[in-house]
């Protein structure tokens, strides 16, 4: 009888792959409602996130954004008005074009999904309608509605990649900060019994496509893909 393969494992929430809760203790949201200017109390550290993050206080209350490039305490920004200043929340159609933004709303009101990684931005590129045209970090575009909110700036940390991870013990200590998996074991290494990928002369992974509401467990191999064929 085979053991259970790692997604498996995970799945089932042992104390060996538990997120860390206290690492994400921050939620990276502003609030529903914002009227006039905020104050940022303090910038704050956190092991889940690759930026520094900014407590803001407004009249309405107090939340957390991910800190802008050159952001300090004290500094006031704005949720009202069209002055452009890197840290004011302001809906994307009062946003110029080729201005940078961030951690942008999926939909008017929710606070803010989109890019909030370190050194990350996105574009305003096109207005059409009531819709907003963003150029995403992946430089492709993505329409939003123009209601929806975006942070002014550029996200902190940038070059957080540029200096490599010269010992395995410190890759040690960023992966389990953030509670992931490491070292990942290759699928073809391991034996038959543990995994589909498993044992093979040649080494090379069978071609299974799971079923698209499969378990975590048999998600493994190609994902099944939307569409076949060529692009028309």
């Amino acid at each position: 009888m085979g053991k259970r393969i790692i997604s498996q494992r995970r799945g089932r929430a042992t104390s060996t792959y538990r997120v860390r809760k206290k690492a994400f203790k921050y939620k990276l949201q502003f609030l529903k409602k914002l009227e006039g200017k905020g104050t940022v109390l303090k910038l704050v550290n956190s092991s889940a996130h690759s930026c520094p993050l900014a407590k803001i206080k407004s009249k309405e209350g107090i939340f957390f954004i991910p800190a802008f490039r050159g952001m300090y305490e004290g500094q006031e920004i704005s949720f009202e008005g069209t002055k452009i200043q890197d840290g004011n929340i302001f809906k994307l159609k009062d946003i110029p074009l080729k201005t940078k933004i961030y951690c942008i709303e999926s939909r008017p009101g929710d606070g803010g999904k989109f890019i909030k990684t370190g050194g990350n931005h996105a574009v305003v590129n096109r207005k059409i309608g009531t819709n907003t045209m963003v150029l995403m970090p992946s430089k492709k575009e993505k329409k939003f509605h123009a209601n929806c909110r975006a942070v002014i700036g550029v996200i902190a940390g940038q070059g957080r990649l540029d200096k490599p991870v010269l010992k395995a013990g410190k890759k040690h200590h960023i992966k389990k900060a953030k509670s992931k998996l490491w070292p990942r074991t290759s699928a073809v290494k391991m034996n038959k019994i543990d995994h589909p990928f498993g044992s093979g002369r040649g080494k090379n992974p069978k071609s299974k496509i799971a079923k698209r509401n499969a378990p975590p467990g048999k998600k493994v191999g190609l994902i099944r893909p939307r569409r076949t064929g060529k692009k028309k």
